[in-house]
Parts: C-alpha cells; structure tokens; sequence
C-alpha cells in the first residue's frame, strides 16, 4: 500500500491554509477558475465576467512555507487588479498599514505615463480567520479613502477584510437563509470539517460557485505534497505558540515569584522595624524578622538618619 499523509479517503484539505488557499482558485481547471470568479464576484458584489490569473509564485522550500506569502493576484479585462490573499493566523503587525501600503503599491504598478491618471482600480482583499475589528458585528468591512464629510475621493483604493470568525456564529442556520457571502465564508470555515460534512454539502449543493470550489478542493486534495506542506505549516504553527506559551508562561511564573520574594521581603523589614520600636537587641531583631544582623544594623542606621532633630 502506498503510504499516504491524507488522514482519510475524504479528507480535504484546509482551505483556510494560505497555500491550499491559492491552490484553491488557481488550478488551470473549469472549476477552479469559476470558483475565483465567483468568489470576487461575491466581494465585490457586482458580476465578474472574465478575469486573469497574474503569475505570483513564491518559493517552493516546504520549510519555510509558514512564512512566505501566498497571494492570488487578478487582472480584469479593463485593467482593474486583486491581491487576493488568506490571512490564516493573526501576525504581530498592524493590519490596516499593511493593507494599505500593498493597495498603494499595485495601484502604482498600474499607473502609465499620460495616461491621465485615469489609471484601472486596485482592491486589495484579505481574508481572515481572525478578528481584525471586534466592535464591527459586519464580517466584511470596505475602507477606501473619503473626506472628513464621507465625500469619497476616486475610488482607485480598495482595502477589504473578510472577517471568517464574525461567519461562524451562523453554523446551523438553515441554508436559504444564508446570504452568498454566508454561504462562502461558512465553506470556507469548515470545508475541511468532517464533523459539519453533511451541513456544509448541503451549503455546497445550494449555489453553483461552491460546487465548484468544492470541486476544485477534492482535486487538490489529492496532492501529496499539499498534504506534507500543509503539515509542516501546522507543525511549525503549533512549536511557534508552544514556545510562545512556555515564554509566557516563564515570564508570568517568573513575575510571580518576583512579587513573592518581595512581599516576603516587606514583611520582614516591616516585623524589625516594630522590635527597633521596642528597643529589642540585634540578635533578637534578626531572629523574629529573618534579616541578618547586617540587615539590621543597616535599618537601624537608616531609621536614625529619618529621625527628626529635637
């Protein structure tokens, strides 16, 4: 029997995955292309009718996988680009900034000499499987630049977060309920999940666009080297916050032991400061309060230096 990384016959792999994300939507398959179609389609509420795949590959070392980028970028017939990307754990830096300078950066590359600045939009689209704003209840948030009055400027920049936690409070709603953009993020959620399997297919064979993606996930599901990449990723994911706990955990136990040692350390100046009081020998100070005799006689000496004159 050929040895295998895949947990299972049916197993699929976890789109929320940056690489297994990209593969997702840029398979040369019908599926695969219709599925990106669909989802843009389904962000940027408006029909997308033909679109191409801009080459960005990143490196191929497994290893360092966790740390690389892995970006869908999109071209529309009028020029129009997408940096389409999955935001699998949330990173130590200021998203918004983030999202920011990369929207300005492809809007640049967009700009011609004499064109006019009539130069094509740029959208920027993060999906995240984390919280970026816990106060907006909406799990898709558009930012792009407008007066103080709301006036909006050109529309040339568009930052959008796609919000997967603010999804999952719907798991269970019945399927007509949902909206499309419901319906993307629960697959997205949980495609991998096989304990929600019968409520996501149900959530699949509702809408054209998911039949496809899931299409389009079963097929690169049954690439091995997807399975040791998205392996290895959640094996260095798991030693990074393993290593941050115990960090943390040594930081919080350290601090702790800290206060101890001077808590410990106040009571016993404060237990010879009152046999000072009493006029109690050094030997005997430094027996009730567990200061040493040279302890002591620096308190004793620090006490009458604090004395007021008479």
């Amino acid at each position: 029997m050929t040895k295998t990384l895949r947990p299972s016959p049916t197993a699929l792999l976890n789109p929320r995955c940056d690489p297994i994300f990209k593969a997702l939507f840029t398979q040369e398959t019908v599926e695969s292309r219709e599925a990106l179609k669909d989802f843009i389609s389904t962000i940027l509420n408006r029909e997308i009718a033909e679109l191409q795949l801009v080459q960005n590959e990143p490196p191929v070392e497994i290893v360092n996988q966790y740390r690389m980028s892995f970006d869908v970028s999109v071209k529309f017939a009028d020029g129009e680009k997408i940096d389409l990307e999955m935001q699998s754990w949330q990173e130590n830096y200021d998203y918004a900034a983030r999202a920011e300078i990369q929207v300005a950066r492809l809007l640049s590359t967009s700009n011609k000499s004499g064109d006019k600045w009539n130069t094509p939009a740029s959208y920027q689209i993060s999906v995240l499987n984390f919280e970026f704003d816990k106060s907006d209840k909406e799990p898709l948030s558009w930012y792009n630049m407008r007066k103080k009055n709301g006036k909006r400027l050109s529309d040339k920049l568009n930052v959008i977060f796609f919000d997967l936690v603010k999804i999952h409070r719907l798991l269970g709603k019945p399927v007509n309920d949902l909206t499309k953009l419901e319906k993307w993020g629960l697959f997205l959620s949980y495609a991998d999940d096989e304990s929600h399997a019968k409520y996501i297919d149900e959530i699949i064979h509702s809408d054209g666009g998911l039949m496809n993606a899931k299409a389009s996930l079963c097929s690169v599901s049954q690439d091995e080297i997807l399975w040791a990449t998205q392996n290895s990723i959640d094996t260095a994911r798991r030693d990074y916050n393993t290593a941050m706990y115990n960090y943390k955990m040594q930081g919080l136990e350290a601090g702790r032991q800290e206060g101890l040692q001077l808590g410990i350390q106040k009571t016993k100046l404060e237990a010879a400061q009152n046999a000072l009081e009493l006029g109690l020998s050094l030997p005997q100070i430094s027996k009730i309060s567990g200061l040493s005799i040279e302890e002591v006689q620096e308190l004793a000496h620090n006490s009458c230096e604090t004395q007021p004159a008479i």
